[in-house]
């Protein structure tokens, strides 16, 4: 159901599939909001925190590990990453990261996976009732991706994924409120499986759409993503989009100093415990020379 829209053609035809497992999730979703009230406590806390290590798993791990390269982590680590992000069924690591350095390098163009330039319903969802447009395929068959398959996590997860999203996503998360404190399978099943991955779907796509479309742009006004406060909260620390496209190998996908970042916190945590190395970031003389020069005198 996240996952990717198709593979071939510039008349975008409809993916009916897509549409209709999109609208019973979301469906679902609306439906387990009436079932709130009839949960025990922990398991809305569980389903939280199932929502915060799908966050990680797109965040910390396909995002700002894969994609960009932008910190180094251990194998423990990369295990527990790749995990998560079977619980966020976006698509394996290795589709996700490679529409991602798609989307960086032709944003806003055809090429673009989720271009904003066709509205916010197209970058937020609709790209993913489509099949995709030739260009994203052309140019996408252009740039190297041979160094995420050099990583067995990376190889592990995309040759077990389908197992892999129906064990982390819908088993664990349904099992865990049944079989520790009686929790109805009901209950555990629509809230912390059916509604913690629409709302983390969601929030995914908010960086895609909300992001590039609402907010200030202090490091470059000429591209249109932004600076998006809702978007931070609920991507926990993704929404500081002008920067991140400006510096996209900074691991913080942020000015430091900024207060919240809750996946900026997570690696550091990481790196403490010795599981992270060589964090890249932007220099402050470099951040503040490009705001001088480019940016919209917002910051």
């Amino acid at each position: 159901a996240g996952g990717e829209a198709g593979t071939a053609g510039c008349g975008q035809a409809i993916v009916w599939r897509n549409v209709v497992l999109m609208a019973l999730l979301h469906l679902g979703a609306v439906y387990a909001l009436s079932l709130v009230p009839r949960a025990q406590l922990l398991t809305l806390l569980w389903a939280y925190l199932c929502f915060l290590m799908t966050a990680l798993g797109v965040t910390a791990g396909a995002h700002r590990l894969w994609s960009h390269r932008s910190y180094k982590a251990k194998l423990p680590l990369r295990i527990f990453l790749a995990a998560a992000n079977s619980m966020a069924f976006q698509n394996d690591i290795y589709e996700w990261s490679r529409d991602h350095r798609v989307h960086h390098k032709y944003s806003e163009t055809d090429a673009d996976p989720h271009n904003a330039r066709r509205g916010f319903f197209f970058s937020h969802i609709g790209w993913l009732f489509v099949r995709k447009h030739r260009d994203v395929i052309e140019k996408g068959r252009k740039l190297d991706f041979t160094d995420l398959l050099d990583d067995p996590v990376v190889r592990f997860q995309r040759k077990y994924y389908k197992s892999s999203v129906v064990l982390m996503c819908f088993v664990i998360p349904t099992f865990v409120p049944w079989y520790l404190w009686g929790e109805s399978l009901w209950n555990a099943y629509f809230l912390a499986s059916i509604l913690r991955y629409t709302i983390s779907l969601n929030v995914t796509w908010l960086v895609n759409s909300a992001a590039h479309m609402y907010g200030n742009r202090p490091y470059d006004k000429y591209i249109s993503p932004r600076q998006n406060t809702f978007v931070t909260l609920g991507a926990i620390g993704e929404g500081f989009h002008n920067y991140h496209h400006t510096f996209p190998f900074d691991y913080s996908a942020s000015e430091l100093g900024l207060k919240f970042n809750p996946t900026t916190w997570f690696i550091d945590f990481m790196f403490w415990l010795g599981l992270v190395t060589d964090r890249k970031q932007a220099p402050k003389e470099m951040i503040q020379a490009r705001k001088e020069r480019s940016g919209d005198g917002s910051a």
